[in-house]
């Protein structure tokens, strides 16, 4: 079917859509903290990045990251229509998140990264290893019990 509006007029649509966040894959993260009690971290705290969670005592901020949007090749689904759009958006997001990797890194804390993927009930113990090394990793730096 074809576009109702003409390209430039789609476009400024499309510009103005905003995102609601990743709430389906935050609360998920959330269900599985919560089922193994796992506790200290908090939602939309007012710190420069903007992590998904942040555990302020430990200074780990959590980033949920949807695998396609931010180049995880779990999936090989690629749009056929505008696909140099598509890789440069990719490869922007990309970017980006080096980038407040290595700002929140250079004020001191650990990042982890928690791809969509990885939320699956399939994978969920694979995740809460990921998480357990993350807090043995603060431990170590930090000396201090932290256990998940």
């Amino acid at each position: 079917m074809a576009d109702v509006f003409d390209a430039e007029k789609r476009s400024d649509i499309m510009r103005r859509v905003k995102s609601k966040k990743n709430k389906s894959t935050e609360l998920r993260l959330i269900e599985i903290f919560k089922n193994h009690g796992i506790t200290g971290w908090r939602r939309n705290y007012p710190v420069k990045g903007h992590p998904d969670f942040v555990f302020p005592k430990k200074k780990i901020a959590v980033f949920v990251d949807g695998c396609f949007w931010h180049g995880h090749d779990c999936r090989n689904t690629r749009p056929a229509d505008h696909q140099d759009y598509w890789q440069k958006k990719r490869e922007r997001n990309m970017k980006h998140d080096q980038e407040v990797t290595a700002m929140f890194e250079a004020r001191g804390w650990t990042v982890l990264r928690i791809w969509e993927c990885e939320l699956k009930k399939k994978s969920e113990s694979a995740l809460l290893d990921k998480l357990e090394n993350c807090y043995e990793r603060e431990n170590q730096k930090y000396g201090k019990d932290f256990e998940i």
